[in-house]
């Protein structure tokens, strides 16, 4: 086994998003049997676009997890989770853009940047419109960067509020990930604001680093099988599996 091969386990415990709709994932399939990287005419979001446009849900209808009249939320959701969506969701429509999202995130933890905001809404997706998250998608979220918190404050050791580059490489290889210090070098560099000072992390930007080395780790781990270190990649797929990652919230 190559030493990159020991740069992750077989299993990770890092906090993610929950799995694309099976319509994205079977429109990824068709494309890659037709050998064609475009979309197909009845593409993924022109599709459930169309589909909530004519069958809006019923806001305010239905069950709900609390006594706000809220549908749509798990059960067993906490109060201030459904409260903090009422507080940003102005036109009662049951759905949150970006914007909405980074005022209800930056209530509930600290201010998220809106490059975290997009990577958020990019992988925790809609399936009914692809620029806005429901209750059930925003509840998964706050679940999810509740247990990154947890993991931020373990791992930042000197009680700073920041994650350092030595505070990074031991939280992710404490989630299976023993990424090389030149990976390491990469991820902090794209913080660096240029001011000459030791590059540290906020809660958001270690979420975004987090997320998106889980997010290409777990596709290399689809095509390496035997978990060797080695995969091998067509054209199409490689800019398909790194592209969401670099262009989906910039």
């Amino acid at each position: 086994m190559s030493s990159y091969g020991r740069s992750y386990s077989s299993e990770s415990y890092a906090p993610s998003a929950p799995s694309l709709p099976e319509s994205y994932r079977q429109q990824e399939r068709d494309r890659g049997a037709s050998g064609s990287a475009r979309p197909q005419s009845s593409g993924y979001g022109v599709h459930q676009n169309q589909q909530y446009q004519q069958h809006p849900p019923a806001y305010g209808q239905g069950q709900s997890s609390s006594s706000s009249g809220y549908s749509g939320f798990p059960p067993g959701t906490h109060p201030d989770v459904i409260r903090s969506f009422e507080m940003v969701d102005v036109d009662r429509s049951g759905y949150i853009d970006e914007k909405e999202l980074q005022r209800a995130l930056s209530s509930g933890y600290q201010r998220f940047n809106l490059r975290t905001i997009r990577l958020l809404m990019f992988l925790f997706k809609n399936p009914h419109d692809a620029l806005r998250i429901g209750p059930k998608e925003f509840a998964a979220l706050w679940s999810c960067l509740g247990q990154w918190r947890a993991i931020y404050d373990r791992y930042d050791r000197d009680r700073s509020g920041k994650i350092d580059l030595f505070e990074l490489r031991d939280a992710l290889y404490g989630l299976g990930y023993a990424v090389p210090p030149s990976v390491l070098q990469i991820l902090m560099s794209k913080y660096d604001d240029g001011s000459g000072r030791k590059i540290e992390l906020g809660f958001d930007s270690f979420v975004e680093c987090g997320l998106i080395l889980k997010g290409l780790t777990e596709k290399f781990k689809e095509k390496d099988k035997r978990y060797v270190g080695q995969a091998t990649f067509n054209y199409d797929e490689f800019m398909s599996t790194v592209l969401p990652f670099l262009v989906a919230y910039d």
